[in-house]
Parts: structure tokens; sequence; C-alpha cells
């Protein structure tokens, strides 16, 4: 890991009460220019969701929540600088794109880093942290979903030991464009 000795971060779950800063990470997110590739909302929907909305998606995925958890890397100045979401999908269920979930599994979505905290080792160890919390919970599989033209999340994915499944998903209203899921089996 290369995070200068002189930075401290901290990687947890969030807490509730932040909500605001989790909305104004998000937004930052769907401004980002691969954003349009890597999120399913855009950022004029995200900023028209009611103070509710963000309360509520907080507190799902809080710290002791248990079908949810989101993982957050804090800087130095205490700012939320990264975050992932992990949600526990249970056989028998659909999952977003109608398709059935056949393992206990964890979904990881949400995935972003400030582009100035990239590159030093800060997400992986969101990722170490999210997958710690998904074995804990017996969960068999973390997936993700990719889009197909995004090719640097699929090389951070590839490094982090997430390998293709080989399931597409079709994008709606993109004729011939699909995402691609990746997958990593509990060891």
């Amino acid at each position: 890991m290369n995070i200068s000795t002189d930075e401290r971060y901290v990687v947890r779950s969030i807490r509730a009460d932040e909500w605001p800063a989790l909305k104004e990470l998000r937004l930052r997110a769907l401004r980002d220019p691969v954003a349009h590739l890597a999120f399913l909302e855009t950022y004029e929907e995200a900023a028209a969701r009611p103070d509710s909305f963000w309360q509520e998606r907080a507190a799902r995925s809080a710290e002791g929540a248990v079908t949810a958890q989101q993982i957050v890397a804090e800087g130095p100045g205490g700012e939320l600088v990264g975050t992932l979401t992990v949600l526990v999908e249970e056989p028998g269920t659909t999952d977003w794109a109608g398709f059935p979930i056949e393992w206990r599994q964890g979904h990881l979505v949400g995935v972003y880093m400030w582009p100035e905290h990239r590159g030093c080792g800060l997400t992986e160890l969101l990722f170490d942290e999210a997958l710690e919390w998904a074995w804990g919970r017996g969960l068999e599989r973390v997936r993700l979903i990719v889009h197909e033209e995004n090719g640097r999340a699929q090389a951070f994915y590839r490094k982090v030991g997430f390998e293709p499944s080989g399931v597409t998903v079709p994008l709606d209203g993109q004729t011939g464009a699909c995402e691609r899921e990746f997958v990593l089996e509990r060891g």
C-alpha cells in the first residue's frame, strides 16, 4: 500500500446520522466522468431526492444493519473520500435485473473513490472491509456488476480477486450494451 504516513485514513461502516455527507459523496460520484457507466441513476435524479430518502438509505446500511452495509473511507480531515455498499441477496429471490438468486451472496454496489485518493491502496482497504463483513455474515460469494466499457473498474476488480462469471445483463434502452458479473467465491 502506498498511503503516505502523514495521512490518516479510517475505513469503517457508516453511521445513520452521516446521511448528509453520504448524500454529498453520492452526488460527487455521479459527477465523475464515468458515472454514466458506473451508476444506474443520474446526478439530476439523485439531487432531486428528498432528505428522507437519504436518511432511510443511510439507516438501512449503517453500522449494525444485517441486510446491507455501506463502507466508507474517511480522509485525514474527516471528509468521506470513498465508499461502497454490500447488499445481502438470499437464494430464492430475484435481483434488480430479474435474475434468480441461487446463493446466499453479497452484491457490491456504489463503488466510488475521489480521484485524488485513487491508486494509493485505499480502495483495496474498502474492499477488504466489505469482504470481511460479507464473510462474517456467512455469505457464500460476493459479486458485482460492471459495464462492459468500464475497463478501469474491471481491471481493479480483477486485481482484488474478482473474476468474470460469464453472466451478462443487457442494459435497458441501450441496444447491444451490457454489464458483466464479476464474482469472488468465499475461500
